[in-house]
């Protein structure tokens, strides 16, 4: 998949065809071999959500490709349920960050982004006005639900989660930690990015019942496993 909401907005053509058309045809060719299918969703198809913390119950509204694909797929799985006795669960994640994460593209995530510009000694870029706030859940705490969705016992036929921490912080408050640790950083401001949502965070009522998950990681615990990884602590 291309998870970059900004590259979305710039290239639909492209991006529709690698998260819908090819995300249909694995739910194709899984038909008659598999039990059943993870699908990696997101918090983007609520768009700007109503109600905070956000529950699966929210109105749908996209504000990007990378959103409406998302959905999209969400419906195909259903469908695909009802039709191929094929079961999908599709776990909406939340902020997503870790380890090994790409950091060298404009399209990169802010505290992956962030990381690559430290070690290159070179201006952070710090988007809007910075009070946007995210549900910022470890790539290991997500890697663990996907276990657990895919070995719980009981048919999903199709069934959306939230996966997150239940905590949100500010892009300000998040970039703090960062000018705390690191001495003499330089901050480029820059306009929001097209599509992106100003706050997320995460209902983890049905994650707790139905999958038995709750986050391990808060930020602080999470980022010094990243921190580690780019050898800052050493």
């Amino acid at each position: 998949a291309n998870p970059r909401v900004e590259y979305s907005v710039q290239n639909p053509l492209e991006t529709t065809n690698e998260n819908l058309m090819k995300t249909v045809r694995m739910f194709t060719h899984s038909i008659g071999n598999v039990k059943r299918i993870v699908f990696s969703s997101s918090c983007s198809v609520y768009g700007d959500p109503k109600t905070l913390p956000t529950s699966e119950n929210e109105e749908m509204d996209p504000n990007s490709p990378y959103a409406l694909q998302k959905l999209s797929c969400e419906h195909y799985a259903k469908v695909y349920c009802k039709l191929y006795d094929l079961d999908i669960v599709c776990l909406r994640y939340f902020n997503v960050y870790g380890p090994n994460q790409y950091g060298g593209s404009p399209y990169s995530t802010a505290i992956v982004s962030w990381c690559d510009k430290v070690q290159k000694n070179e201006p952070l870029r710090s988007d809007g006005d910075g009070t946007q706030t995210r549900d910022m859940v470890f790539v290991e705490d997500v890697a663990r639900a996907n276990l657990l969705a895919a070995n719980r016992e009981k048919d999903f036929a199709g069934e959306c989660i939230n996966i997150g921490t239940g905590e949100s912080l500010s892009n300000n408050e998040i970039l703090e930690i960062f000018t705390s640790k690191f001495s003499d950083l330089k901050i480029n401001n820059a306009p929001p990015r097209p599509g992106d949502v100003k706050h997320t965070l995460c209902c983890t009522k049905k994650a707790e019942e139905e999958l038995n998950f709750k986050a391990e990681y808060d930020l602080k615990k999470g980022i010094e496993k990243v921190f580690d990884w780019w050898g800052f602590n050493e």
